[in-house]
């Protein structure tokens, strides 16, 4: 069914939020904040090394010492069978996520995990690691994806042979799969081209940088039975995870989701978890465990870097007749980097007859890679857009008029198979240059740049539970944890659907027992699918209260409408409320609840173009962003101002990306920036109001045409950064990211830094 919305822009759009604590109970809400009586503190030793063979460990000294109550290492954490499962938007190797969680032979990373202690105090946790042996063979290591493609690299695993090629290489290497998608003739393209560009661009490793840093408490009790607190992006992952490495039954663990103080992709996976059980199980004991921000950085996925090569040729009249594009992506320690979504979704905002994409998985010696927002497409969209951008320039084209001649439109053939429905591509370039920002004057110094970017979204498993109260308010029970506002997303369906205001609508997100499975919270998916579960719970909860109704006044339930809350007599005066309703439910056949459990499919994509203004310090390098304004597709933008907060935070962390963020590694292979401090990410001061512009173009398979909008805002800064530093400067900037000594060198390269 679809909705007219009537309310959603007026009533109940307060949002509807925790901060920490239960302001009724008291109780915390932060994982790192829960104690059970008896609980031990669990430390975890890491090692020093970017690569090396764990030769011997020797845990006696430390068990020695009173107050350690146990220590775990890959010795006690038995492999699991070959396979794998399904965790966020991608699926896990488990038995890669078992050598991650706990070091077997090698240590593939600085900071990977070798063995856990829980103690009675951290103090005790923590002299405990300084007394556990452990003999390492320091190997060579390589971290440069190029370096590490090349035959003689230093090897990770010695059996990982490249998947994607035939015949299937008898030599085991770094490169994990290669992925190609191709369409039309590249070749037949080049040679009806005018112009061609081919540019070679290149990033480091960035990390999601939330605020909490990882933390749990478990608790395994005497008859088997397991309780986890954690913060997470999906408690029903967690316990997958869990059980998938532990060999527990999934009915014998319980996961209660914390709060969460920021995921953006990167807590859709276990660190913690399954040690916190091992020691909880050795120990008898509640445990709980927290990484302070170095552990973070040293030991949880950053997003790839990577290399990446644009060819892009276009006509005279600026029709882009083809693209080959190879993008190479780090991996970390294990195979899994999101190439995959790059190659898809680089060039999709575009309808090019032939194309070429290939991109490579690449193994090298840093953190196993995880979800960041978008996963993979800033890194291909930031070789795609500035390469556009320099094909405008040199066709004389206003760089929107470029995009828009060529843009997907409802009907285009996507780079990846399906065939677009409606989508926003050419409402937001519209948009964008008929928007005063495009048409203000800039100062010297200061340029403007454009780019656009493109996400998938994605739908999946969802369930939802309406809970009808004697009172006519309305409990509703879901379980994707909250981390972009969906509370009060999911709560303003709820009360669109039962004509009522939306804080009348209590919505809750329950543990792994309370509810039927819900996937996590990633890929844009929550307003868009579990707002369709709801949606279908709300119906069967009007469904229910209308044969009630019915029941009460002895009418056929066909002669029984709703409208404003209310059950309505079609064929008379008659009404009754949803409390009315309720306070009969006893004798009327029970408790109203509606229920729906679903997977969804047909998210629809989100398009989204960015304008960005920057003047460039000759003198220091040093770049400052002017103005930035996001021109977005929501489909239907339920709470619009969440909506635009996450169009916000989504720049402002590619703005990180751009300007700032990056890995540094020692000769060594250590992370030299393991903290705020010196890994810099934007604050407050360093930015300007960033401006969001919503555009709807409804979602057809959404009952109120809604789009995740959480991951698309992230894609083009990247690009739009660097063009418009090129419009300051007329240089090039390809090497992120465009910190002041990189952009003080390129100016004094080519002769434009001032002194």
């Amino acid at each position: 069914m679809t909705y007219e919305p009537k309310n959603l822009r007026v009533v109940g759009t307060r949002p509807i939020r925790h901060d920490g604590a239960d302001k009724v109970t008291g109780r915390a809400n932060y994982a790192s904040d829960f104690t059970l009586p008896g609980m031990l503190w669990g430390r975890v030793l890491r090692s020093p090394h970017a690569h090396a063979k764990v030769k011997s460990i020797d845990t006696a000294k430390a068990l020695a010492l009173p107050g350690v109550k146990a220590i775990v290492t890959s010795a006690d954490l038995v492999l699991p069978d070959a396979g794998v499962t399904q965790a966020g938007e991608s699926a896990i190797s488990n038995q890669h996520l078992a050598k991650n969680l706990l070091a077997r032979d090698k240590v593939f990373y600085d900071g990977h995990p070798v063995a856990a202690v829980a103690a009675i105090s951290d103090a005790v946790a923590q002299q405990a690691l300084g007394l556990i042996e452990v003999d390492y063979e320091v190997l060579p290591h390589v971290i440069d994806v190029n370096e590490a493609m090349k035959d003689g690299a230093p090897l990770l695993h010695d059996d990982l042979f490249t998947d994607g090629v035939e015949p299937r290489p008898e030599k085991p290497s770094n490169i994990a799969k290669r992925i190609v998608v191709a369409k039309g003739d590249i070749e037949k393209g080049f040679a009806e081209a005018d112009i061609v560009i081919e540019r070679t661009y290149t990033s480091k490793p960035v990390h999601q940088g939330y605020i909490e840093p990882q933390g749990v408490v478990a608790n395994w009790a005497e008859d088997g039975q397991a309780m986890v607190w954690c913060s997470s992006q999906g408690q029903f992952m967690i316990r997958d995870l869990c059980c998938t490495m532990l060999g527990l039954e999934t009915s014998s663990l319980k996961v209660i989701p914390a709060e969460i103080g920021g995921g953006f992709g990167g807590k859709t996976t276990v660190y913690l978890e399954p040690l916190a059980l091992m020691l909880s199980r050795a120990s008898g004991r509640p445990v709980k465990m927290a990484m302070t921000r170095g552990e973070v950085m040293r030991a949880t996925g950053p997003t790839s870097g990577g290399s990446y090569t644009a060819k892009i040729g276009a006509m005279k009249d600026g029709t882009i007749t083809t693209a080959e594009v190879v993008l190479k992506f780090q991996a970390g320690a294990f195979p899994g980097s999101p190439v995959g979504a790059a190659v898809m979704f680089c060039s999709a905002p575009y309808d090019i007859p032939n194309l070429s994409i290939t991109g490579y998985d690449v193994v090298v010696n840093v953190p196993k890679i995880h979800a960041y927002r978008a996963p993979g497409a800033p890194n291909g969209a930031f070789a795609f857009e500035t390469v556009l951008d320099e094909l405008a320039r040199e066709l004389n084209m206003d760089p929107i008029d470029f995009r828009a001649k060529n843009s997907a439109v409802e009907g285009s053939k996507s780079p990846y198979g399906p065939t677009h429905g409606p989508i926003g591509g050419l409402e937001c370039l519209s948009s964008a240059k008929d928007h005063q920002h495009y048409k203000s004057n800039l100062g010297p110094n200061q340029g403007r740049g454009v780019a656009s970017g493109f996400w998938i979204n994605i739908g999946g498993q969802s369930a939802a539970t309406v809970v009808v109260n004697r009172d006519g308010t309305i409990a509703l029970v879901e379980g994707c944890p909250d981390i972009g506002g969906t509370r009060a997303s999911l709560a303003m369906m709820c009360a669109e659907v039962l004509g009522i205001p939306a804080d009348k609508v209590r919505p809750s997100i329950v543990d792994t027992t309370a509810i039927a499975f819900n996937d996590v919270t990633g890929g844009s998916r929550v307003t868009f699918a579990t707002g369709i579960a709801v949606v279908q719970a709300t119906e069967d909860a009007v469904r229910q209260m209308r044969e009630r109704a019915a029941k009460m006044w002895d009418i056929d339930v066909e002669q029984v409408g709703w409208r404003d809350g209310a059950a309505q007599e079609l064929n008379g005066n008659r009404s009754l409320t949803i409390a009315q309703i309720a306070q009969k439910a006893a004798k009327t056949g029970g408790q109203i609840m509606g229920h729906a459990s679903i997977n969804a499919s047909g998210a629809g994509p989100s398009l989204t173009t960015h304008l960005c203004d920057v003047e460039v310090d000759r003198e220091t390098g040093k770049v400052t962003i002017l103005r930035y304004t996001a021109f977005q597709d929501a489909g239907k933008a339920v709470h619009p101002s969440y909506v635009e907060g996450q169009m916000q935070g989504g720049v402002v962390q590619g703005i990180g990306w751009a300007l700032n963020e990056e890995y540094i590694h020692d000769e060594d292979g250590r992370l030299e920036n393991p903290g705020f401090l010196d890994y810099r990410m934007p604050v407050a001061s360093d930015l300007p109001m960033i401006d969001a512009v919503i555009i709807e173009v409804p979602n057809p398979n959404h009952p109120f045409g809604v789009r995740g909008v959480g991951e698309a805002p992230i894609v083009p800064p990247l690009a739009a950064i660097a063009n418009a530093i090129y419009d300051a400067t007329g240089v090039r900037m390809r090497d992120l990211p465009f910190s002041p000594p990189k952009v003080l060198a390129a100016l004094e390269a080519a002769g434009k830094a001032k002194g």
